[in-house]
């Protein structure tokens, strides 16, 4: 929920509690408002229940509180809650004593077996990055939708010319939310994970900064490689890697993390006198040396990798490809682990003038699409009816971002759906040998999909999407989501534990 709805959320759960007059006391826990009212009875829960940014409301007795269940921006309701009551609403005794006991329990819910600690590490990290995407869902989905209609009027219908300045600034306001995505979502993770959020953005322009990009962008012939991944520049002699850092988000999360540690401990040790300049300057170069020389060149390597696996299924058979890559590729998605198969696409497209990689790729877009649409239909919850379908808008027009961080990744089961229904789609396209002319994908892409020379290969994409709309739509649909999801989402547990990691 954006932080301007806070105030108006607050008054209408005061209302909704019975006004004002009605509360004697307020305080919170982790997840929930907690309120002590001179009469419960007064409280609309079926009304509370039905605001956008609430996921449930119940009374409990055992307790003598009335219980709003909020989330992550509980604490920003609470704010809003006591600023519009007084603060002879507050004890803040009682509402620390509500945190530490939700935390100890949250804990005592931890698994004590590696296994699970394995699935539960895994459900934290999804928790953080979803977390930190969420503030910036609806100007991706907005930049994705304008890219769609950009490709549409431009390369479809002849709208508009590719060299008209009108294009290049049209262009530019669709691309500018990918490009420097690591410095928004810097901003944004760094507040999640209690790091310095400015200074994550300004790591983040060193990752997106026009000389940086240059260097990934130059040609690597003549430059020397480990394990196949071209060592294109030096850090104090030490030869590495820079990959091209716009459209990411996992480097930054992680310097996100990292930051807190290392300016805290920099909190420590420097003198007051020096703190304000040194503080910044310490953590921003500590935490960009470490991403630029250690944890980029990794995720090339991993990427590197992934790619030569898929190059293999491709030329091995192409229905198996499209099983595998369907199933898991938004999953190298998650982690900017897909930027090493772009060169292939590339390539193929560059030598051959097109590429079956990306056409099997195409349907893995149109599937986290429709299982955003699946949502959309089943919800009941006009918040996440309204994400959902701009979600699902942006995934058919090329742009899986916002459907896969704003819904089907923060409710798990949708993802895994999604990810059933493109493989099933682009198993019947590798079956019937789907091959791709062009870049632009998903069901706005339909014409890189025409051909002079196989005029059947059109038909074969609008089969093997129909099949992958209707497969993704109809698991999430009946399998992948409820409403009751929305109050099982834990992202402020999963910050907790980042925190204990870190202190």
């Amino acid at each position: 929920m954006a932080k301007q709805d806070y105030k108006k959320l607050a008054a209408d759960i005061i209302d909704g509690v019975g006004g004002a007059d009605n509360v004697d006391k307020v305080i919170h826990c982790i997840t929930r408002l907690r309120f002590y009212l001179k009469d419960e009875k007064k409280a609309n829960t079926e009304k509370i229940s039905s605001l956008p940014g609430v996921a449930g409301a119940v009374y409990n007795a055992a307790l003598g509180q009335y219980q709003i269940v909020i989330g992550p921006a509980v604490t920003d309701v609470y704010d809003q809650v006591v600023a519009q009551l007084g603060t002879s609403v507050v004890d803040e005794n009682a509402t620390n004593q509500a945190v530490a006991e939700t935390q100890a329990s949250a804990g005592k819910k931890r698994p004590t077996n590696p296994w699970g600690w394995i699935v539960y590490g895994f459900q934290l990290l999804i928790g953080t990055i979803t977390g930190s995407m969420i503030p910036i869902i609806g100007l991706l989905a907005a930049s994705g939708i304008l890219k769609g209609f950009l490709t549409l009027f431009t390369f479809n219908l002849g709208w508009i010319d590719v060299k008209s300045t009108t294009y290049i600034l049209i262009n530019a306001m669709g691309d500018s939310t990918f490009y420097f995505l690591p410095i928004l979502v810097g901003y944004t993770a760094a507040k999640q994970l209690k790091s310095d959020p400015i200074t994550v953005a300004a790591i983040g322009g060193v990752l997106v900064h026009p000389t940086v990009i240059a260097i990934a962008a130059a040609s690597t012939k003549g430059i020397n490689s480990l394990f196949g991944i071209p060592l294109n520049a030096t850090f104090f002699g030490l030869p590495i890697h820079i990959p091209n850092y716009s459209y990411t988000i996992f480097p930054i999360i992680f310097a996100a993390w990292l930051a807190r540690p290392v300016g805290n401990w920099l909190k420590k040790v420097l003198p007051l006198s020096l703190r304000s300049i040194f503080q910044p300057l310490f953590t921003l170069f500590i935490v960009t040396t470490v991403v630029v020389a250690v944890v980029g060149p990794v995720i090339s390597l991993i990427s590197a990798g992934l790619a030569a696996v898929i190059n293999f299924l491709v030329t091995f058979n192409e229905a198996i490809a499209g099983l595998v890559i369907g199933a898991f590729y938004q999953c190298l998605v998650i982690f900017g682990l897909h930027w090493m198969v772009i060169p292939l696409i590339s390539n193929d497209i560059a030598s051959t003038g097109h590429s079956v990689l990306n056409g099997l790729v195409n349907f893995t877009m149109i599937a986290q699409g429709a299982g955003a649409l699946g949502v959309w239909a089943k919800s009941k919850k006009e918040d996440i009816k309204n994400l959902a379908f701009a979600g699902a808008l942006s995934g058919f027009a090329g742009v899986t971002e916002p459907a896969m961080y704003g819904i089907n990744l923060k409710y798990g089961r949708v993802f895994w759906m999604a990810s059933i229904g493109s493989a099933i789609g682009a198993f019947t396209a590798g079956l019937m040998k789907i091959n791709m002319y062009g870049f632009t994908g998903s069901w706005i892409g339909f014409p890189s999909f025409f051909s002079k020379t196989n005029p059947n290969n059109i038909w074969i994409f609008v089969i093997a999407s129909i099949v992958t709309t209707v497969v993704s739509f109809l698991a999430v649909y009946f399998w992948g989501f409820k409403d009751n999801d929305v109050d099982m989402v834990r992202n402020v547990e999963r910050k907790n534990v980042f925190k204990e990691a870190v202190n």
